[in-house]
């Protein structure tokens, strides 16, 4: 009886602090839908009333769709980037013993303690002498490389059984094909896992545009949004249609792939019947 009362009191928590979280994002989805009126009306409405006026502003009276190019353009080269890079470093250090490889892994895992803001000014340096600066490159090449993909490759091929790569040498498949062919299609959950959070990584990405570009025809779609917080100033239903219009993507994406990140951090779906 206790244990029952005690699982019920912790479902009740989690709805409780669930709900907490995500009423700011339903708000903003309220406010977007309102009329004009609604939304400064006292008690305020709770239920959208779909008025769709505000987007349709957002969308043909600004260059949205300008900064939503970009910004899939950045996300959708970073992953790809990303995916190669963190594929052949963690296969690498997972199935090529050569000196140090311990020791590289360590430094490669120990990037990930350094703050970002501390290696702002050598940066913004270094891409101003390589002329980089208010382009897609700087965007781009920076994050092409993950320390988290790799270290999460590296697991993954760890698992593989090595009867897989031996086969495949009788085969006569190199290394590169291997990990094209065999390698990467058994870790499946790694692959869309590392996929999706450099992709919400990179579409959420607003402090690195925002020091290292100043065109908005190479900016991202989170630049438009402070430049929207100035252009509409108190006018919240067209500044939240933004910000919905901005989440949708991600959200619906992160809707649909959740489970590949649980399958990936509890090792499970490796692609591998043992």
């Amino acid at each position: 009886m206790h244990l029952r009362i005690g699982r019920v009191v912790r479902q009740l928590l989690v709805m409780v602090v669930a709900a907490a979280f995500a009423f700011p994002l339903y708000w903003v989805v309220v406010t977007a839908f309102n009329t004009h009126g609604g939304v400064f009306s006292i008690p305020p409405r709770f239920v959208p009333a779909f008025h769709t006026g505000a987007f349709t502003y957002v969308l043909t009276h600004t260059s949205w769709l300008r900064y939503m190019g970009n910004t899939v353009f950045i996300a959708a080269s970073t992953v790809l980037l990303v995916i190669a890079t963190s594929a052949m470093a963690g296969y690498a250090l997972a199935e090529l013993h050569f000196r140090g490889s311990t020791f590289l892994f360590l430094m490669t895992v120990g990037v990930m303690m350094l703050p970002t803001q501390a290696l702002l000014v050598p940066q913004y340096a270094v891409a101003l002498h390589l002329h980089l600066l208010n382009s897609y490159a700087i965007q781009i090449i920076p994050f092409a490389a993950s320390t988290f993909g790799v270290f999460l490759f590296r697991q993954f091929f760890k698992s593989l059984p090595r009867e897989y790569w031996e086969a495949a040498r009788i085969d006569g498949v190199g290394h590169l094909a291997y990990i094209r062919r065999v390698a990467l299609p058994l870790a499946r959950p790694a692959v869309v896992t590392v996929a999706l959070l450099t992709f919400i990584t990179s579409w959420n990405q607003f402090q690195w545009p925002l020091i290292m570009t100043s065109s908005h025809s190479v900016q991202p779609i989170e630049i438009a949004l402070s430049h929207y917080m100035q252009t509409f100033e108190a006018n919240w239903r067209k500044l939240t249609s933004a910000v919905v219009l901005a989440l949708a993507p991600i959200v619906v994406i992160f809707v649909l792939l959740q489970h590949h990140i649980v399958d990936a951090v509890a090792g499970r779906d490796s692609g591998v019947n043992r």
